[in-house]
């Protein structure tokens, strides 16, 4: 049993970006967060690729980039194209959380996407893919319950317009939640090392970004009241966790960053206009495609908008199947997955939609053959007329060796502002005039953020731009705990002032 030199916090802003943070601490409606940045070190925190909630922060918890983990995404391919399952967990990989558990220090674990908690030294609460799922203790959904006075709250539903201000009011009550039942765990348990992460923040900034990347003055009153219960809850489990007097620090780090999107690329659109994804004779969308221009030409109508998110709304609803099918059935791929002609087709996009994946089912796929596809793809796709697509082959950007389940290639499209998607949902493979009253205005950056103060920790800024690889050793470097040789970041403990 080791003791700590500090203890450490982390509050988890999933999708947090100084974009919307620095104006917001600007204008005095982030008091705590400021103080942070003022006593403390700030940075840009550079996310994985692909820059998404399961891998980023799954590699932030291990130290081992997508490739080590072999997770690229939420979900990963099972069988068939067109068959996926969700991403169950990091393990058999070390959480930094699990080694200081073994080394004998207490941990807490709030909200962070796991399927189910587990026994180690301490606590875990699971959030995503969780909903009444097994915690570890048992018994410690019932106490955080009681602590509440609810359920502790799970992901926040689908967004539809027509119910927008219950939407927002119910994200800011799961902060409120999360916050109460954080502090009142640090405050009876004392962990040495605690996790804690909102969720909400990236749910709010993908449909609402339009509306929160204005002026602080013109934002609307309650998302300035979000973003002041996000202060809030930080700064209360803040000073549970200091509550003690022992030394520590508090990190609040993002997994990625966010901004506006207003562009789309459909990869198995593209791949399908370059014969590379094959339809069987008779089965390609063409009631697809009459749908889709439609649906783009309203947006260019009066009054049309309205309409359109009226539509959105009730294809969300279960209620309204026949309209679903009629509109949208056909454009996923797991649809179009039935009508492709496997023998023949070359490559495709799935479950992954930054990746394109070589078909195994095509016989005419060798291995030499495989290595031609995959270079004349990436030759096509960087000369693509319309838009910067970056392409990278997953060796490229992956230290690590379990690239099983990797795509053959991984692209970025003009520097993540037009979004890469797997479905068959327009007629064209790039959409300049996004339709957001389906998928909203904002999307992932690379860019996340870095907040660090406390015992021991120095004002001011740090030469380099850490990645998220590098937070765990760092962590484990400032607690006085030796690094795990498998995580592959850079302790930045030194550049804080925290090195031993």
């Amino acid at each position: 049993m080791v003791g700590a030199s500090r203890r450490f916090l982390i509050l988890g802003l999933d999708g947090g970006t100084f974009d919307l943070l620095d104006p917001l601490m600007e204008a005095g409606e982030l008091p705590f967060l400021r103080s942070l940045v003022h006593r403390g070190v700030r940075a840009p925190l550079r996310s994985v690729y692909p820059a998404k909630t399961i891998p980023a922060w799954f590699s932030f918890a291990t130290g081992q980039d997508p490739g080590e983990l072999g997770i690229f995404g939420f979900t990963e391919p099972d069988g068939r194209p067109g068959q996926s399952r969700t991403v169950r967990s990091f393990r058999p990989a070390e959480a930094i959380w699990d080694r200081l558990s073994r080394l004998g220090l207490k941990v807490g674990v709030l909200n962070f996407p796991m399927t189910a908690g587990y026994p180690l030294h301490g606590f875990i609460l699971p959030g995503m893919f969780s909903e009444g799922s097994a915690t570890y203790p048992k018994n410690l959904r019932a106490e955080v319950n009681s602590v509440i006075g609810a359920e502790y709250p799970g992901e926040l539903p689908l967004f539809r317009e027509s119910e927008r201000a219950e939407w927002v009011a119910r994200a800011t009550r799961s902060v409120t939640q999360r916050a109460q039942a954080a502090a009142t765990l640090s405050a009876r348990h004392r962990p040495d090392f605690l996790f804690a992460l909102f969720r909400e923040t990236d749910r709010i900034e993908h449909q609402l970004w339009n509306e929160m990347s204005r002026p602080a003055a013109e934002i609307p009153a309650d998302l300035l009241e979000f973003w002041r219960t996000i202060d809030r809850a930080c700064r209360d489990v803040h000073e549970a966790f200091r509550s003690g007097g022992d030394p520590a620090v508090t990190l609040v780090i993002s997994d990625h960053g966010h901004g506006p999107i207003a562009s789309d690329f459909l990869t198995n659109r593209w791949l399908a206009d370059e014969r590379l994804l094959v339809f069987r004779r008779g089965s390609e969308l063409a009631r697809r495609r009459v749908i889709a221009r439609l649906l783009l030409r309203t947006q260019q109508l009066p009054l049309a908008g309205r309409l359109t998110r009226r539509i959105a709304d009730l294809l969300r609803d279960g209620r309204h199947e026949r309209l679903a099918d009629l509109l949208s059935a056909d454009a996923s791929f797991e649809w179009a997955a039935e009508r492709i002609d496997w023998r023949r087709t070359v490559a495709f996009s799935y479950p992954v939609p930054e990746g394109i994946y070589l078909n195994p089912f095509n016989p005419d796929l060798t291995p030499d053959r495989r290595a031609e596809v995959t270079r004349a793809i990436r030759a096509r796709l960087e000369q693509f007329p319309d838009a910067h697509i970056e392409v990278f082959g997953p060796e490229q950007i992956y230290r690590g060796k379990n690239l099983g389940t990797a795509p053959a290639l991984l692209i970025r499209v003009d520097g993540m502002r037009t979004e890469p998607r797997m479905d068959f949902g327009y007629p064209h493979p790039l959409i300049r005039q996004r339709p957001q009253f389906f998928y909203g205005s904002g999307t992932h950056r690379m860019d996340g953020i870095l907040i660090a103060a406390g015992d021991g920790v120095r004002t001011g800024s740090i030469e380099r731009t850490p990645s998220l690889l590098d937070v765990a050793p760092t962590i484990l470097e400032g607690m006085g705990v030796g690094t795990a040789p498998s995580m592959g970041g850079r302790s930045f403990a030194q550049d804080l002032g925290l090195a031993a």
